[in-house]
C-alpha cells in the first residue's frame, strides 16, 4: 500500500511541475506571438478611428472674425470625430508658410486657408499640392486659384458696393473720402473695388482724398487715420476694408473731435454692432457676412472632398447691410 501511495504522490508531483512549467512559459515572447499581433491590430483600429486630420491657418487668430470661423469649422468636424490643428500666423506671411509646412509634416489630410498675403502663399500651396493635401480656401482668395480644391467666402465686391449705395443715399451732394485698405488681402481689395464702382455712378462728386494700407489691423488703422486726418481736416467719409479697421478709424475720429465724419466697415462684427446701438455713433453701417455660415459650409465641403463625394468648388455667401435702423434684429452679442 505504501509503495502504491508513493507512486500516486510522484505522479501528482510531476503533473504539478508540468503545469507550473507551462504557466511560466506563457509569459515568454515566443508564446505571446498571437497576443502581440492582436495588440498591433488594436493599435491600427485606434489609428483608423481618429479619422481625417485637418489644418486651419487664417490671417490672425486674435481677430474675433477668424476665431469664430475656426469655431464653426471645429463644431462640424468634432461631430464627425475628426481632428483640427490650428496655427496662428499673426499676420506674417513667412510664419504662415512655415506653419503650413509644419502641418504637412504632422500628417494633415486637408487644410482651411485664409492667406495673410494672397501672392506669397503660393509657395505653401505648391508644397501642399506636392504632399497631396486638399486645400479649402476660405474668406479671402489666394492669387493662384488653380491650386485650390474649393473656395468658400462672401461676395466681397458686393459688400463694398452696398456700402457705396448706402453712402449715396446719406450724402447725395458728394464729399471727400478716405479709404483704408490692405492690398495683400484680396477680400479687402474686392470690397474697395465694389465701393468705388458704386460711388463712380453718382452724379454728385465724390473725391477720394487719400488711401492707405492698414494691413487689416486695428492699431495700424488707428495710427494711420490719425495722421491722415491731420492732412485732410475736411474729410466726410472713411471707407474701411473690414470692421477691425473701422473700429480703429472710429477711435481716431473721436480723438480728433471730428463728429461729422461717417464710417463704413465690412464684417458685421459684434464690436461694430455695439457701436451702431449708440445714438451718437459715427458708424454709418457695416456690410455683414457670416463667419459661422462660411465655416460650417467649409467644413462640410472638406469632408466631401476627402470622402471622394461630389461638392461645389465655389460657394459665395450673401452679404447685407446692418445699420442703426436694423441692428436690433441681429443683436450685438455675437456673429450672425
Amino acid at each position: 500500500m505504501k509503495k502504491k501511495a508513493l507512486i500516486i504522490f510522484a505522479a501528482l508531483l510531476i503533473g504539478i511541475l508540468a503545469l507550473y512549467g507551462c504557466k511560466k512559459a506563457v509569459g515568454t515572447p515566443e508564446d505571446n506571438a498571437a497576443s502581440s499581433e492582436e495588440e498591433s491590430e488594436t493599435e491600427e483600429v485606434k489609428e483608423e478611428d481618429i479619422g481625417y486630420k485637418f489644418g486651419f491657418s487664417a490671417i490672425d487668430m486674435e481677430n474675433p472674425y477668424f476665431i469664430t470661423l475656426e469655431s464653426a469649422i471645429k463644431e462640424v468636424l468634432d461631430k464627425e470625430g475628426y481632428t483640427l490643428v490650428t496655427k496662428n500666423p499673426q499676420s506674417d506671411p513667412d510664419i504662415q508658410n512655415q506653419q503650413i509646412l509644419e502641418m504637412i509634416d504632422e500628417g494633415i489630410d486637408a487644410i482651411f486657408i485664409c492667406p495673410v498675403n494672397w501672392v506669397e502663399i503660393t509657395e505653401a500651396l505648391e508644397a501642399l499640392r506636392e504632399a497631396d493635401v486638399k486645400i479649402i480656401n476660405v474668406d479671402t482668395q489666394v492669387k493662384e486659384m488653380e491650386y485650390v480644391d474649393a473656395y468658400i467666402g462672401s461676395d466681397n465686391e458686393n459688400a463694398g458696393y452696398i456700402c457705396g449705395e448706402d453712402l449715396l443715399e446719406k450724402c447725395p451732394d458728394g464729399g471727400k473720402i478716405l479709404i483704408l485698405e490692405c492690398p495683400t488681402q484680396n477680400s479687402i481689395n474686392e470690397r474697395i473695388t465694389g465701393f468705388e464702382k458704386a460711388i463712380s455712378s453718382a452724379e454728385a462728386g465724390f473725391e477720394i482724398a487719400g488711401r492707405a494700407d492698414t494691413n487689416g489691423e486695428f492699431q495700424k488703422a488707428l495710427e494711420i487715420t490719425q495722421e491722415m486726418l491731420k492732412e485732410h481736416k475736411d474729410t466726410d467719409v472713411i471707407m474701411c476694408g473690414n470692421d477691425q479697421i473701422a473700429v480703429g478709424a472710429t477711435t481716431a475720429v473721436n480723438l480728433a473731435g471730428m463728429r461729422d465724419v461717417i464710417i463704413y466697415g465690412v464684417d458685421g462684427s459684434p464690436d461694430i454692432k455695439k457701436e451702431l446701438e449708440k445714438p451718437d455713433t459715427q458708424i454709418a453701417g457695416t456690410a455683414a457676412q457670416s463667419p459661422i455660415g462660411i465655416g460650417k459650409k467649409a467644413a462640410k465641403t472638406g469632408i466631401l472632398i476627402l470622402d471622394g463625394d461630389e461638392y461645389e468648388k465655389e460657394i459665395y455667401e450673401d452679404v447685407f447691410m446692418i445699420n442703426s435702423d436694423n441692428v436690433k434684429m441681429y443683436g450685438a452679442d455675437g456673429w450672425q
